[in-house]
């Protein structure tokens, strides 16, 4: 599989892990001591790191540092939306939308010059 292409689909497997790990907690233990939750989401961070560290290998043997951080940064916010409104059950609010956009901005800025 092309480098570019197991970087994404890496990203997508961690950032599922990392967002879970910050922000599960809140509905899942949020009757627990706080150091509970730490280490429940310790546990989860670390296949976050599985995934996290390969793919940002991989990744920067074919793209710039920050060109990496952008695509983490779009993979992070389309897998925090459907958590936060299926999941977390948050009201769906305009301003995730225009969250996209600056990030579809941020891309188009980082990449214009490859």
């Amino acid at each position: 599989m092309a480098p570019f292409l197991s970087t994404i689909g890496l990203l997508i497997i961690s950032n599922m892990f990392m967002t879970f790990a910050w922000y599960g907690h809140l509905k899942n233990l949020d009757n627990k001591a706080w150091y509970i939750a730490v280490f429940f989401s310790w546990g989860v961070a670390f296949f976050e790191y599985m995934f996290m560290i390969p793919a940002n290998r991989i990744g920067y043997s074919v793209l710039s540092l920050p060109q990496l951080k952008i695509i983490q940064e779009c993979i992070t916010l389309s897998i925090f939306v459907p958590f936060a409104l299926f999941y977390m059950e948050q009201p769906l609010k305009w301003d995730y939308l225009w969250a996209a956009c600056c990030l579809l901005g941020a891309v188009f800025f980082i990449f214009r010059s490859t």
